[in-house]
C-alpha cells in the first residue's frame, strides 16, 4: 500500500499555512514531518493530530493506493 500525503500540502497552501505551523500545532517531530514529506507511513495518532490541527478528515490529508497491479489489468 503507498501513502501520499499530497491532498494535506494543498491543504495547507489553501489555508496558508507552512508545514513547520502544522508542525508544531500539531505537536509532531521534525523526523514525522520528514517521513511525511517522502511519502512514508506514520502512526493514526500523527495523522488525527495532525486531522485536528487541519479541522478536517483523514481522508483530505492522506490517500491510500494499491501498490499491486489491478487484477482486471492482466486480463
Amino acid at each position: 500500500m503507498a501513502v501520499s500525503y499530497n491532498r494535506l500540502w494543498k491543504l495547507l497552501i489553501d489555508k496558508g499555512m507552512t508545514k513547520t505551523e502544522m508542525r508544531k500545532a500539531a505537536g509532531i517531530s521534525t523526523n514525522v514531518l520528514a517521513k511525511m514529506g517522502k511519502n512514508k507511513t506514520v502512526s493514526m495518532d500523527t495523522l488525527a493530530r495532525i486531522a485536528a490541527v487541519m479541522e478536517c478528515g483523514l481522508d483530505d490529508i492522506v490517500e491510500l493506493t494499491s501498490d499491486r497491479k489491478d487484477v482486471r489489468d492482466e486480463i
